[in-house]
Parts: C-alpha cells; structure tokens; sequence
C-alpha cells in the first residue's frame, strides 16, 4: 500500500528546556549534589544552581506522568467506545476488535487504477489490529455483530484473502500511550489515507469488477450495495479466538 504522509497528525516534538547534573563524593561514605542548568533557545546550558526542592517536585510529577503512560495502553479516555466488541490491553500483543457502519470516506487510489480519488460510501466493516496488523473484513448490516455474524470480503484493494492488511510503506507509530479512542482513529486514519493500489485476494474479492465499483461509487456517490459483497467461511466467533 502506497502511503501518505501523516506523521504530523501523531507526532509531538519535544524541546530541551532543562538539564540535571548529579555530583557524587569518593570514599566510603558518599554524598550526593545535583545541579540544574535551564537551556537557553539554542539547547546551551546556562543558569546553573542547586536543584531545588520546587523542581525536584516538578521532576517527580513529570516521572509519574511517564510511568502511568506506559501503564495506559488501550485504556479509554472515559467509557469504552460502543463499538468496540473485543479488546486485550496487553502492551506488547493487546488487540482490539471493533465495528463501523456504513459511512463515506475519503478514498485514495494510485493512477494506474483509473479511478480518481475523492469520498465515496464504503460498507459496514469489521477491524482487528494490534499495534503493528490490521485486520478487516465486511459486514452486511450497520447492526452491531454477534459471535454468530458471518463476515464478507472487504471490497478494497491491499486485502489478503484471511483480511490481513498489506501496509507496505506505511509508517505505524502507536505508542505505548494510546487510549483505545486513539487507537480506533490511528488505524481507520492509516488504512483510508494510503493509496490503494492492487488486488492481493485470489480472483476479485467482490461479485463483478472491483475498479468499475468503485470508479462508480466515488463519480456517482451512491451507497455501496452489499450485494456485491464475497461471504468468507469465518465468523465474528472464529476471530475471537
């Protein structure tokens, strides 16, 4: 998949505005100075005095805001979003399962494909990620899915058979931080704003002809019709696991 530089919707950059020093005696009974310097606007330090017990307390918010980051993955910034229908907040492997409905999006296809880009309606959708994979698949109603919902081909280029995403150039960045919310809207962002560019699926992973469909859908901004959707042998149950 083409990609679409984004870094600037996720990346925060970050200034020097202050440095510690730590001076330890020699001998058996050590003792401990600690020297702060504040940076002037070419990064230099400068204004060097003893650490005092107001920074100090600045210090150690700062490191406690740090720690219960690492601790915030996949963690909701208030109530757990109601689309969200499975979730593992485990740092390194946690994954999220959630729906959407029928919706318009903005699309991006690469020239060779012939369809332009511009917004169009894409089916209701089923997604899986962790922090590195997406997973998506098609659903048939806007209807929130039981264990027992089959799922449909997703129609779009850059699927696999099994739903995988290919990602290609696309740069993941999702921290340890990220609430559930942002990580819902980091991958639905990655996988709308890249270029579509081939089919990956064995054959067409729609009834009839996937660049007439949506070179249709994007000129003509119909909805898209669910018919044409491919049923899989999986269902929401068989992904759970």
């Amino acid at each position: 998949m083409k990609s679409i530089d984004i870094t600037q919707d996720f990346e925060n950059l970050y200034y020097p505005i202050c440095a510690l020093v730590v001076y330890q005696t020699k001998g058996i009974e050590t003792d401990v100075y600690v020297e702060h310097f504040d940076m002037d606007a070419n990064g230099n330090p400068v204004n060097a005095h003893p650490l005092t017990v107001r920074e100090a307390d600045s210090l150690a918010k700062s490191l406690r805001i740090e720690q219960e980051k690492e601790s915030a993955f996949l963690k909701p910034k208030t109530i757990l979003p109601s689309n969200v229908l499975s979730l593992d907040p485990n740092t390194e492997k946690g994954t999220v399962i959630w729906h959407t409905k029928a919706q318009v999006r903005d699309l991006f296809f690469i020239e060779s494909l012939g369809i332009p880009n511009g917004k169009a309606y894409v089916p209701p959708m089923l997604w899986k990620a962790s922090k590195s994979s997406l997973t998506v698949f098609a659903l048939k109603s806007n209807r929130r899915p039981t264990l027992k919902s089959k799922l449909q081909h997703a129609p779009f280029f850059n699927v696999y058979e099994d739903g995988k995403v290919c990602l290609g150039t696309i740069k993941i960045d999702i921290k340890n931080s990220t609430s559930v919310e942002e990580f819902l809207q980091a991958w639905e962002h990655y996988f709308f704003h890249s270029y579509f560019s081939h089919m990956i699926a064995a054959g067409n992973n729609v009834e009839g002809n996937c660049v007439t469909l949506w070179k249709s859908l994007v000129t003509e901004g119909t909805e898209f019709p669910v018919a044409v959707l491919k049923p899989t042998h999986l269902t929401l149950k068989n992904i759970l696991l």
